[in-house]
């Protein structure tokens, strides 16, 4: 479903008492950096350079509209965790690069074919791309707790990522 305000996605996500939150957005900063804002640190943290290695697509942190969605990923993170929920950064465009299945930008069906061919059951036809990659999200969550997922980065600062590498590039 869709959300929109911070709230919205708090009480949701309280209410189904989630074992793992996986949450598209960056969950920090690069090193050096105090606030995003901050323009005396690098552009990239350790588990963006693993994407890179990967050669794995993503926009950096500190690009314009990355600036607001690290905030809001960094707060929220905060918040969860402080409710004692488990937190972990996923990036659905690179999950989806790994699982060798196609990401939004080829198409709405072709993502909701992939995801329905991992066993992804229940997704209604008409979902929105941010649905989709928030199935992707929950996916990766899923595959963290059955010991199938790789911390990209490091432990206390990782992306996590389903195992195996990148199957082909898109």
């Amino acid at each position: 479903m869709l959300l929109y305000s911070e709230e919205e996605i708090i009480e949701k996500t309280q209410n189904n008492q989630p074992e793992i939150i996986a949450i598209d957005a960056p969950l920090s900063l690069p090193p050096g950096r105090k606030t995003i804002e901050d323009r005396s640190g690098g552009h990239l943290r350790e588990n963006d350079r693993e994407l890179l290695r990967r050669k794995i697509k993503f926009f950096p942190i500190t690009l314009g509209p990355m600036r607001k969605l690290t905030t809001r990923g960094i707060k929220l993170r905060l918040v969860f965790e402080t409710k004692g929920f488990s937190v972990i950064e996923a990036y659905p465009g690179g999950a989806q690069d790994v699982l060798g299945i196609p990401r939004k930008q080829r198409g709405l069906d072709k993502l909701m074919a992939g995801l329905e061919a991992l066993g992804i059951a229940g997704l209604k036809s008409g979902l929105s791309d941010h649905e989709l990659d928030a199935a992707t999200c929950a996916y990766v969550g899923k595959l963290f707790l059955e010991g199938k997922a790789v911390a990209y980065g490091p432990e206390d600062d990782a992306i996590i990522m389903p195992a195996g590498e990148k199957q082909r590039r898109v």
